[in-house]
């Protein structure tokens, strides 16, 4: 029996790969790869398990997970006997076995979080504002940094693998919409905000769409489990991803799912019928909200504190709710037209009350459109709200270092 720690065989593979070159090494960090993502779909996962289900054979799945455990990727669970047989020993992910910085940077707050190598946010600070500023968001990073790092021990920060910032594409555009100068929404044009925080943070930084972001984030981490839906996340401007084969896409460009420009029929006001179109972001964003909080007299601002319940909008609230509803149910019906996503999942900038209304709303709306042919879409709520898109940040560093292998969940699928 092989009496060898998990450390010492580590230390003999890689001594092998030095003097068999690098395609020995790769191959072992594919199937590496393979294992890591099989426990963190499945939780926990025995060597016979991961054999199966990745297509290795049992000795090479035994020296992978070794590697593993000694690198502190994963963590050994307590013997469990069946009915025949050896007992198996399930693995599971380590937590501290890695970190990750993810910043969200909207239009009315930024968000830094430090998530764990199972997604768990371990600390969030959040700052709130009429409009970003370049100036104000590298402040406030620079302060947020070590306070959310301090929440970890000194020894694992060194397993901070990289700062992801999740951001809308174009963030200087529709100013006006949100009230902001357009000459200070313009220095975001020019601004090299990954190169600066990676020069401020010493971290490896990777940019992504918000939205996207935070449907990469439902996609890993989520409840759902779904391999085919299109996601809705409505901030102050409402955007959206692709899931398709249990693989995030983004597209030629990285924006595939924005669903903002989308056309869709003008919203019905009060003393106006709708004649013509819009586009969803002008219907179905929190931004309009603000617009009807305003000119009831209250400050539209307040909806962004992390703890405003949003009780008391009042008729503010339902006259939204019912516009942007109208608004998804007819982007989502022509979105189903060009893809039957098993459903579609929405998610937002609110608390869990108001997306669930939202969903009623969209349902309710759904049901008097024509969709003769169309693949019926269920409506499901996402799992993480407002903090989606800064998780989602993080998870682009996480898995920069520690990619997912689509083939085997794919296989699975």
């Amino acid at each position: 029996m092989d009496q060898t720690t998990p450390r010492e065989a580590a230390e003999a593979i890689r001594r092998d790969e030095r003097m068999h070159g690098s395609s020995q090494a790769g191959m072992r960090a594919q199937n590496e790869r393979a294992v890591l993502t099989l426990i963190r779909r499945h939780g926990e996962l025995a060597k016979a398990d991961i054999a199966r289900r990745s297509g290795l054979s049992p000795q090479t799945a035994s020296v992978i997970m070794r590697v593993l455990e000694a690198d502190q990727l994963v963590l050994r669970e307590k013997p469990r006997r069946g009915r025949v047989g050896q007992p198996s020993v399930p693995m599971r992910l380590n937590p501290d076995g890695a970190f990750s910085l993810g910043l969200k940077i909207g239009r009315r707050s930024a968000e830094l979080v430090l998530m764990d190598f199972v997604g768990r946010v371990r600390a969030s600070e959040r700052q709130t504002y009429a409009y970003p500023r370049l100036d104000a968001v590298l402040d406030f990073v620079g302060a947020a940094e070590a306070r959310v790092v301090a929440a970890i021990d000194p020894k694992l920060r060194t397993r901070i693998v990289g700062l992801g910032i999740a951001m809308p594409f174009e963030l200087w555009s529709w100013a006006e919409e949100i009230g902001a100068p357009a000459a200070s929404m313009d220095e975001w044009r020019t601004a090299d905000i990954a190169g600066a925080l990676g020069e401020a943070t010493g971290l490896p930084v990777h940019l992504a769409n918000d939205a996207t972001a935070a449907c990469a984030a439902e996609n890993v981490f989520g409840a759902a489990r779904s391999s085919d839906y299109l996601y809705v996340f409505v901030g102050a401007f409402v955007g959206g991803g692709l899931v398709i084969d249990g693989t995030l896409v983004t597209g030629r460009t990285g924006n595939a799912g924005a669903l903002g420009p989308m056309p869709v029929p003008r919203a019905r006001t009060a003393g106006s019928d709708a004649a013509g179109f819009d586009q969803l972001i002008n219907v179905a964003s929190i931004h309009v909200l603000e617009k009807m909080i305003a000119e009831q007299g209250g400050d539209p601002l307040e909806i962004w504190r992390s703890d405003a319940a949003w009780d008391g909008l009042g008729d503010s609230l339902d006259r939204w709710l019912a516009i942007a509803g109208e608004g998804l149910a007819h982007a989502l019906v022509a979105a189903s037209s060009l893809y039957d996503f098993e459903c579609a999942m929405i998610d937002g900038g609110f608390p869990p009350a108001v997306r669930t209304r939202l969903i009623e709303e969209t349902e309710r709306a759904m049901m008097s459109l024509k969709r003769l042919g169309l693949t019926p879409l269920e409506i499901r709520p996402g799992s993480f709200g407002s903090i989606a898109r800064a998780m989602g940040a993080a998870s682009l560093a996480l898995f920069a270092r520690y990619p997912l292998d689509h083939r085997v969940l794919y296989a699975e699928d």
